[in-house]
């Protein structure tokens, strides 16, 4: 397992978030393929959002991956130095796919580069762990509640009325 940079473990559970909400419950595979087909063929003819996980979402079906340990390298790095290195680590199938993925990466290097990888993140969720989800990770260096605030100044009693579960009076 290796560990990935934050913001691509943040984007690729955004990006399995937004899958799952377009999908619903239960699964309607047509809103499913209609909102990927908007998206395919926006970034096919060279505009769509500038977005990361809608990027990435586009991407997600298509997309084949021809260096996974590249990709995984290149993860541990949220903005990266050379896309077209990652250009070249992954291609998309069918005629929509390629004009897709070459108007992305021509458009939108920077961006594109962090699609494809959250999309190889949400594809090979096996590859990588999640540092946010690691709860020892989480608990170094916690000292546990201060019982100040970080300036030394308490909350005042009408800002904590607010918050009376009794319904105190309010002015």
């Amino acid at each position: 397992m290796k560990n990935v940079h934050p913001e691509f473990s943040f984007q690729s559970r955004e990006l399995e978030g937004q899958i799952e909400g377009t999908l619903g419950d239960p699964p309607n595979r047509k809103n499913y393929d209609m909102m990927v087909s908007a998206l395919v063929s926006e970034y096919a003819g060279g505009s769509g959002l500038d977005d990361v996980n809608l990027m990435a979402f586009a991407l997600v079906d298509c997309i084949k991956f021809k260096d996974p340990k590249g990709l995984m390298r290149e993860a541990a790095d949220y903005e990266g130095t050379d896309p077209a290195r990652v250009f070249a680590m992954a291609e998309c199938d069918g005629e929509q796919g390629r004009a897709m993925y070459e108007a992305m990466t021509a458009n939108y290097p920077e961006l594109a580069r962090q699609a494809i990888i959250t999309a190889f993140l949400y594809k090979n969720q096996a590859r990588w762990e999640d540092e946010d989800r690691d709860l020892a990770r989480l608990g170094e260096g916690d000292e546990g509640d201060e019982d100040d605030d970080m300036d030394g100044t308490a909350a005042s009693d009408d800002f904590t009325q607010l918050f009376d579960p009794e319904g105190g009076e309010r002015e």
